[in-house]
C-alpha cells in the first residue's frame, strides 16, 4: 500500500466506528430489554402461580405442622392460630431451641411445666426429650394454653400473661379483667401484643391451612 493510499484508509476509519458503536449500543439495548421482558415474565408467573406470594409469606410469617396445630386445636378447643402465633413468638417455628431458662422447644415448655403437664394429663411415659418432638410439643403448649383460658374465662390477653410470665403475676396484674396495655412487665406487655396481632395475621394469611 502506498503512503497516500495509506492514508486515505486511516482517514476513512473514524468515519465508520461512530456507526460500529452505535450497531453494538443498539444491540447491547436489545439485548438488556429481551432480559428485563423475560424476567418480568417470570415474575409474573410466579406470581399467577402463587409461589412469589407464598415464599413472601413463609419468610415474613412462617408456618409448620399444621396438621399437629390444626389436630391440637380441636383436641384442645383453642383457636389454631393463637396456636401457631404463640409458636411464632416462642421460637418462629424452629426446632430444637432452648431458652435460658430451660424451656425447650416450639412452644417453649419449662421441664417442670412438661412434668406436671405429663402427670396431670395420663402422660406416664414421658421423658423431657420428647419436647423435642413438635406432636408432644405442640400438645404441652395447646395445653397449657387451654388450660390459663380457662383459668381466666377466656381472656385470650391474660392467658398470654400468664403463658409468659406465670398466673401468679397475671393474677396480680388483673387476671380476666386484664388489659394488654397495662402489664408492667415490658417483656410480658410487648409479647401479649406480638402474639395478638400474629394471631390476626395467622388467621387472615393461612385461613386454609388452619382449618377455617
Amino acid at each position: 500500500m502506498t503512503p497516500s493510499a495509506a492514508s486515505t484508509a486511516r482517514a476513512s476509519r473514524p468515519a465508520q466506528r461512530p456507526e460500529r458503536r452505535r450497531v453494538v449500543r443498539r444491540r447491547r439495548l436489545w439485548w438488556g430489554g429481551g432480559l428485563l421482558v423475560l424476567l418480568g415474565a417470570a415474575l409474573a408467573a410466579l406470581a399467577a402461580g402463587g409461589v412469589f406470594h407464598h415464599a413472601v409469606k413463609e419468610i415474613t410469617l412462617p408456618l409448620r405442622h399444621d396438621d399437629i396445630i390444626r389436630q391440637q386445636a380441636r383436641d384442645k378447643g383453642v383457636d389454631p392460630a393463637l396456636i401457631a402465633a404463640v409458636i411464632y413468638a416462642e421460637s418462629r417455628f424452629v426446632p430444637g431451641r432452648t431458652s435460658a431458662a430451660g424451656a425447650q422447644g416450639l412452644m417453649q415448655i419449662t421441664p417442670d411445666t412438661a412434668r406436671d403437664i405429663a402427670r396431670r394429663s395420663g402422660g406416664t411415659q414421658f421423658v423431657l426429650e420428647d419436647l423435642d418432638t413438635p406432636q408432644v410439643n405442640i400438645a404441652y403448649g395447646s395445653y397449657l394454653l387451654r388450660e390459663h383460658l380457662d383459668r381466666y374465662d377466656g381472656d385470650v390477653a391474660a392467658a398470654l400473661a400468664a403463658y409468659n410470665a406465670g398466673p401468679g403475676n397475671a393474677d396480680r396484674w388483673g387476671g380476666s379483667s386484664l388489659r394488654a396495655q397495662d402489664i408492667p412487665f415490658p417483656e410480658t406487655r410487648a409479647y401479649v401484643a406480638k402474639v395478638l396481632e400474629a394471631q390476626r395475621q395467622y388467621r387472615e394469611r393461612y385461613a386454609a391451612e388452619l382449618g377455617y
